[in-house]
């Protein structure tokens, strides 16, 4: 049998390859952000839910230890270009506790908002693979531990409680952007939290937190 392929053959194929072209991208891409909190453990975790769960994500960790909001700001706005490729459907954002620092790394409270305000708009500018903006989460700072040592103190304790975790609250909800309350998770749990950093399992309950926020919010 001898089967011709003309013009009307390629008429009717044409539909097929345009609905492959444009059919949505499978899978999420989550872009982790923060200081050191974010850099050694947590979306590692974040990772291994997605997976256990049979959802296709790939986490990404672009945690810098030891940032402050300022130098966390200047990175991404070096960085703009090469972070945006990424092309995120999510970005947790955890920032504030080496603002609160005794030496010369400390952040008075007004630039640790507006170096966070700046962040969250240079996040928003950015498009994932279907084109639209990153679902964007932020998250308030965990406490402060009373005995750690210097370079944090007493009035690093105070100013997360009074200051910079306010300061997150209100930019959340001027935004209106999620909040993440990871400050809460480790008041009620202190025993994951022994010293500025999590214990393993403390940064397995954090990637739990984030998780249990993100879900409905990807619409899984």
């Amino acid at each position: 049998m001898h089967i011709r392929f003309g013009r009307l053959s390629v008429v009717l194929l044409l539909p097929f390859f345009v609905s492959v072209c444009t059919s949505p991208p499978r899978g999420f891409i989550i872009l982790c952000a923060g200081d050191s909190i974010t850099a050694k453990a947590y979306p590692h975790f974040l990772q291994r839910l997605f997976a256990r769960d049979g959802i296709r994500a790939r986490v990404l960790n672009y945690g810098r230890s030891g940032f402050t909001s300022a130098e966390y700001r200047s990175f991404l706005a070096g960085n703009l270009e090469r972070l945006s490729r990424e092309h995120p459907d999510a970005v947790l954002l955890q920032l504030g506790t080496n603002d609160v620092r005794v030496d010369g790394d400390r952040v008075e409270t007004a630039d640790f908002a507006a170096n966070m305000r700046a962040i969250a708009d240079a996040f928003r500018s950015f498009r994932n693979r279907s084109g639209r903006p990153p679902l964007l989460m932020l998250a308030t700072v965990p406490p402060i531990p009373a005995a750690s040592p210097f370079p944090f103190s007493a009035e690093s304790v105070r100013r997360v409680e009074e200051e910079i975790n306010p300061a997150v609250r209100a930019l959340a909800s001027a935004e209106g952007l999620p909040l993440v309350d990871n400050h809460a998770l480790f008041l009620s749990r202190p025993e994951l939290l022994p010293g500025i950093h999590p214990s393993r399992e403390g940064y397995r309950a954090l990637a739990e937190r984030w998780y249990e926020a993100l879900r409905p919010r990807l619409g899984l």
